[in-house]
């Protein structure tokens, strides 16, 4: 059986109110006599059951690029139908897959999984951010919208970079290698465009969540297991001052972001809610059982361990892909995250 939506919960409980206040002297001298109280809403949703749409390459939505904007917005009716009828209550929208946008943005241009062509909108315009909240909502699903924060241009892309694409008005910023685009976390002006780009969102949309997965610096394998091209930003960190070994500079350039971006959404909408979900082992051999030797740590330069600490997450959702017989068993490691959330934060494993 489906979840009541909160809309449906909050019509069911204004019903009961006016019902209320609506009832004359007699009908209230015989509830009185009767003592007979009016029932209780039932209990909001305890759960959060959810599915990421990804964008990027075509992967989930929409399947194509290039189709008319009502066969794209039939698709995300009928994805959202389907995720209804497996009781999901949110939906996790890739929107910004490579400094891109799936919505009208006064800052990025529009995706290349939209019509084929990076900055040319869907034909005839309309706004899919927009749409799928607005289909999400009337299914009582929470929408959150799911940001590649450095991530400037997939390898596999296809068209070339639009005037408005910050690896054109801002190549400073950008590192290219083997066919991909980042943002170098080490600029402060490149945190900064991404701090720009999710709150520019927060304000306009009536979403439900932001969210980061487990993009960061990039994979090793990304940079053929060469070391990320970000000299220039760490020679003039040194130049500036700065004390840190340059792992460690790396980590807090990707700390201060999530510590800025939590703040930055609770100070504009304390209700929307941001959630990051990181690789699914933290470091080789954590927990004992744990055969891995992936560290996201020095490679990806992420801490979400220290995320967790400081309380900069409203929820964690480390991807967690293992069986529990694996070389990565699940409940281990689920254990082992349980253990690090403190400030007993939301974890959702994905």
């Amino acid at each position: 059986m489906r979840l009541t939506s909160p809309l449906r919960l909050i019509a069911i409980t204004l019903a009961l109110f006016f019902t209320g206040c609506a009832t004359s002297p007699a009908g209230q001298k015989a509830r009185s006599q009767t003592r007979h109280e009016p029932p209780l809403p039932p209990p909001p949703p305890r759960e959060f059951r959810a599915a990421w749409v990804a964008t990027v390459a075509n992967i989930d939505w929409p399947s194509k690029p290039g189709l008319p904007a009502a066969q794209q917005i039939a698709e995300i009716q009928t994805l959202l139908d389907r995720a209804a009828d497996l009781n999901l209550n949110a939906i996790i929208l890739q929107v910004r897959p490579s400094c891109d946008a799936l919505y009208e943005s006064p800052l990025e241009p529009w995706s290349e999984y939209l019509t084929g062509a990076q900055g040319v909108p869907p034909y005839p315009f309309y706004d899919p951010l927009a749409t799928w909240i607005q289909e999400a909502h009337k299914r009582g699903m929470e929408l959150h919208a799911w940001f590649n924060p450095y991530r400037a241009r997939h390898k596999d892309a296809k068209s070339p970079d639009a005037p408005k694409h910050v690896a054109v008005t801002r190549p400073d910023l950008v590192r290219k290698f083997n066919g991909w685009e980042w943002l170098d976390p080490g600029e402060p002006e490149a945190a900064q465009r991404t701090l720009d780009v999710i709150l520019d969102v927060v304000r306009r949309y009536d979403i439900d969540g932001v969210h980061l997965d487990d993009y960061f610096y990039p994979y090793k394998e990304y940079l053929n297991n060469q070391d990320f091209p970000d000299d220039a930003s760490w020679q003039k960190y040194q130049k500036s001052g700065g004390q840190l070994a340059r792992a460690d500079w790396r980590r807090d350039n990707v700390n201060r972001l999530i510590r800025d971006l939590y703040a930055g959404i609770k100070r504009i909408k304390p209700h929307v809610k941001f959630g990051v979900s990181p690789f699914g082992v933290a470091h080789p051999g954590v927990p004992d059982t744990v055969e891995s030797k992936f560290d996201q740590y020095n490679i990806l330069y992420a801490d979400p361990q220290l995320w967790l600490k400081e309380g900069w997450l409203d929820y964690c959702t480390p991807q967690l892909y293992w069986q529990l017989d694996s070389k990565q068993p699940y409940a281990d490691l689920l254990k082992w995250w349980a253990e690090q959330n403190t400030l007993n934060r939301h974890l959702w494993p994905g």
